[in-house]
This record gives structure tokens, C-alpha cells and sequence, in this order.
């Protein structure tokens, strides 16, 4: 195995996100006019792919760019934080010249200001509004694979989603999972199970290797 380079989800896996996402789409649908939902409901719709699909979705009628601006108001001030071990991580891997990554099924714009409101800087960020087609396909790692000057066999992408690792499978990545993810299920098969950010380092390969 070799892998050259990292690539991280967001929810779930570098962000505790459990709880301040689903409740600004709550907020959001409501705004809209539309029912009132459980956080599970908003959870149950993210593999649909970025927010405006999801928001349309949840409301059931189709949005304006304004409409769907409601949703990142509710996002603006949220108090979101990393899991413990990632900002550590992500300062090792800046220490060896490697690429804080990220690939998100939500949209670039939110992505930032989640990263933004955590604390933590990225040098790669792919959106799931820069992608044909969502997870599981593989479009969003082959396009951080282009990014970072690599293939996608020397990638290994992390995430807690059954979604994320048959993404990673699909684009012929290594499949990482975070086990302290919300989505985390361990019936789910990838090639390593981590059990904090911290284990992903071990992943990498020297650098003459």
C-alpha cells in the first residue's frame, strides 16, 4: 500500500457537525414554509448532495437562489468544533509538506464557513457543487486526486459514511473509516477502521518509500 496523500469528509469526521447542521436546515424549512422536521430527517436526506438539493427536497418545491440563501443565514454563527486529534493532525501533516484535503457532499460555500467557524484551514477544499455526480461516485476524490498531483490509488479518503468508503472503493482510493463518526457503521467494509484522526498519519508513506 502507498499512499501519498490524505483526503478528508467534513461531517462527521473532521467536524462534531451532529448537532448545528440538521437544526439550521430545521430552521431553514420552517422559514420556508415548509414541515417541521426531525434532525433524523435531515440526516436521512444528505445523500441526496448539496444543500440547495436537500433544502429543495426537504420543503418539496423548487427554490430560488434567495430562498436557499435562508439556509446559510442559519449557518452564519454557528459554534461548530473539530474532533479531538484533528487540529494536531492537521498541523503534521502541514509539518511534512502534505495537503490538508478535504472532499465534502455539501456545498463549497458551506463547507467554508464550517471550516471557517472551526478554526481550521485547508489547502484543498472540493464542494460537492463542483462534482457531477454525489457520493458514492467517485467524481469529488478523482478531482482532489487531479489537485493534488496524484492518482487515486495513492489517495486514501476518510469518512464516516457508508457513502464515503464506497466512494473511496469506487475511485480506487483506500477506504479509511472514522469509527468516531455519527454515520459510522460497522457493517460498512473499508480497507482500515481509525478510532481517532490521529491513526490516519500512519497511513502515509515515507517519502522515499
Amino acid at each position: 500500500m502507498t499512499v501519498k496523500e490524505l483526503v478528508w469528509d467534513i461531517d462527521g469526521t473532521l467536524l462534531d457537525t451532529t448537532a448545528v447542521v440538521p437544526a439550521a436546515f430545521v430552521r431553514a424549512v420552517r422559514a420556508l414554509g415548509g414541515p417541521d422536521l426531525d434532525p433524523s430527517d435531515i440526516v436521512d436526506a444528505y445523500w441526496r448532495g448539496t444543500p440547495e438539493v436537500i433544502l429543495e427536497h426537504l420543503v418539496g418545491r423548487p427554490l430560488t437562489e434567495a430562498e436557499t440563501d435562508v439556509y446559510y443565514r442559519e449557518l452564519e454563527d454557528v459554534e461548530v468544533a473539530p474532533y479531538p486529534e484533528v487540529p494536531d493532525t492537521f498541523s503534521a501533516l502541514q509539518a511534512q509538506g502534505r495537503a490538508r484535503a478535504v472532499f465534502t457532499g455539501a456545498s463549497t460555500r458551506a463547507a467554508g464557513m464550517l471550516l471557517k467557524a472551526a478554526g481550521l484551514p485547508v489547502d484543498v477544499l472540493i464542494g460537492g457543487d463542483q462534482v457531477a455526480y454525489a457520493k458514492p461516485a467517485p467524481d469529488g476524490i478523482f478531482l482532489a486526486a487531479k489537485k493534488l498531483g496524484i492518482e487515486p490509488k495513492d489517495a486514501a479518503y476518510i469518512g464516516d459514511s457508508p457513502l464515503d468508503l464506497r466512494a473511496a472503493k469506487s475511485a480506487g482510493s483506500f477506504s479509511a473509516a472514522a469509527a468516531w463518526g455519527h454515520q459510522y457503521n460497522q457493517a460498512e467494509p473499508a480497507d482500515v477502521v481509525l478510532t481517532s484522526a490521529a491513526r490516519a498519519l500512519d497511513l502515509l508513506s515515507t517519502r522515499d518509500a
